[in-house]
């Protein structure tokens, strides 16, 4: 079990923290641009993610993964589901859930948004020496850490 970390109260923690944050908006809106379909919401497309990494699952599994409301989920998937990105199906065993799941479609817009994605973030590595290329590669794992906690 990893030990706490000691209370981040300094002007170095402050610094720190507030440039993570800053770096991660700058990225983010950076990569939404490179997206397939911009026309999808990011509540759209984490959603249909999470789908594609998890498999199948029904509205109320796949509202907690989202962190968001069943009604939210609920008018996420109708929109999804009138696009052709999402199908619901029979659970195989409640007769009153319906589980969702990514289309083709869905898979193969996620795997070229992907692919945009990575390339363009593996050309801006690229101007990184080495030393900076190890510590961003040693520091990704922590960074999937904090956005899934």
């Amino acid at each position: 079990m990893p030990k706490p970390h000691a209370t981040l109260d300094g002007p170095e923690d402050a610094a720190a923290v507030n440039t993570l944050r800053v770096a991660a908006q700058r990225l983010n809106r950076r990569m939404r641009h490179l997206s397939v379909d911009r026309t999808l919401t990011l509540s759209e497309l984490s959603a249909l993610g999470t789908l594609d990494r998890c498999g199948a699952m029904t509205p109320g599994e796949l509202a907690r993964k989202e962190h968001v409301q069943p009604p939210s989920m609920t008018r996420i998937i109708t929109l999804l589901q009138e696009r052709g990105l999402v199908a619901l199906r029979p659970h195989p065993d409640d007769r009153r859930q319906k589980l969702v799941a990514a289309t083709d479609q869905a898979e193969a817009m996620l795997k070229a948004s992907r692919g945009k994605r990575n390339a363009w973030l593996a050309e801006l590595a690229e101007g990184l020496d080495e030393d900076e290329w190890a510590t961003l590669r040693a520091a990704a794992p922590i960074l999937h850490k904090l956005a899934h906690l």
